[in-house]
C-alpha cells in the first residue's frame, strides 16, 4: 500500500469517528481533490508527491463542513456544479425527483416543453432540466442574492432563463403556458432544526431548509403558484421530506383543480416527491 492510500484509511476512521456519514467516500474525494488526480488513481500517487495539506480538509470535515464547500464543487446527474457559502447543496436524492420529471416531459406530446424551476438553489433542476430534454424551455428562480452568485456561475452560458424573485410571485408573463413546474423547496419543520445534520443547520441557508411548523408553509404557496402557471394538464413535481410523504398530495385536492395527486419514493424506497397534474377544464 503507498502512503496516499495509508493516509486515507486513516482518515477514514478519524471521519468515521466524527460521525461523518460516509467518511471512506469522503476521504478519498478530498485526496484525489488535494493531488489533483479522480479517485480511480489515488494509487498512482507517488510517495513522494503527498500533499500533507489533506489532512488540513480532513480536519475541515471533521467539523463537518460539507464536502462540497471544501471542493467547491457538487456533482449532480451529469453535471458538475459550483457551490459554497450561501446556495443549498444539491443532494443525490433529487436526481431521482429530477428523472421522474425528464420522463414526464419526455412523454408530453410538446415539440418545445416549457419548464418552471421555483427555489432553484445551484441551478442544479434547470440545469439538468435543459441539458437532458433538449428542445425545453426552462426558467427559473431563486430570491436570495447570496444563492444567486453560484446559480449565476453555473447558468452561464446556458439556455435556463435565471431570474431573482420570490417564488410565490414569480414567472407572471408565462400563467398558463408552463408544461411543468418543478422545485425542491424548504420543507423542515422548525421544530426538528436541532435535528438537522450539521452539514445541513450550520452550512446551508436557512432560507433553503425551514418553512413553518410543519414544514409545508412553502409547499402551500407553490401549490396556488403552480396551478397558476401550468396549462390545463401540465404537472407540478415538488420534493418534500420522507416524513411528509402522504402529507403533500393532500395539498392538491380536486377542489383545487388538481388530478392524479401522488406520492413517489426515491432510491431508497422512502416517500421523496409528490406530483400532481392540472386538471383539464
Amino acid at each position: 500500500m503507498n502512503l496516499l492510500l495509508a493516509e486515507v484509511a486513516q482518515a477514514t476512521q478519524r471521519l468515521a469517528d466524527a460521525g461523518v456519514p460516509s467518511p471512506r467516500n469522503d476521504a478519498e474525494e478530498l485526496a484525489a481533490f488535494v493531488h489533483g488526480v479522480k479517485r480511480g488513481e489515488l494509487h498512482s500517487v507517488k510517495n513522494s508527491d503527498f500533499d500533507a495539506r489533506y489532512w488540513e480538509v480532513i480536519a475541515r470535515r471533521e467539523q463537518r463542513e460539507p464536502l462540497q464547500h471544501i471542493t467547491g464543487r457538487a456533482f449532480f446527474r451529469y453535471l458538475e456544479l459550483q457551490v459554497g457559502p450561501g446556495v443549498f447543496v444539491p443532494r443525490p436524492e433529487t436526481e431521482s425527483v429530477v428523472g421522474w420529471a425528464i420522463d414526464a416531459v419526455r412523454a408530453m406530446d410538446v415539440v418545445e416543453p416549457r419548464i418552471v424551476d421555483l427555489c432553484t438553489g445551484s441551478g442544479a433542476i434547470a440545469l439538468a432540466l435543459a441539458q437532458e430534454v433538449p428542445r425545453s424551455r426552462v426558467h427559473a428562480v431563486e430570491l436570495s442574492e447570496d444563492a444567486l452568485r453560484w446559480t449565476r456561475k453555473n447558468t452561464e452560458g446556458s439556455r435556463v432563463d435565471l431570474r431573482q424573485g420570490n417564488a410565490l410571485d414569480a414567472f407572471h408573463d408565462l400563467d398558463g403556458q408552463v408544461d411543468l413546474v418543478i422545485s425542491n423547496p424548504p420543507y423542515i419543520p422548525l421544530t426538528e432544526w436541532e435535528y438537522v445534520a450539521p452539514e445541513a443547520r450550520d452550512y446551508d441557508p436557512e432560507l433553503a431548509l425551514f418553512s413553518g411548523e410543519d414544514g409545508l408553509d412553502l409547499i402551500r404557496g407553490i401549490e396556488r403558484t403552480a396551478h397558476r402557471l401550468l396549462r390545463p394538464g401540465g404537472v407540478v413535481v415538488i420534493e418534500h421530506a420522507d416524513t411528509q410523504g402522504g402529507q403533500v398530495p393532500w395539498i392538491f385536492t380536486e377542489e383545487r383543480g388538481w388530478a392524479d395527486a401522488a406520492d413517489h419514493p426515491d432510491l431508497n424506497n422512502r416517500p421523496r416527491f409528490a406530483t400532481a397534474r392540472r386538471a383539464m377544464p
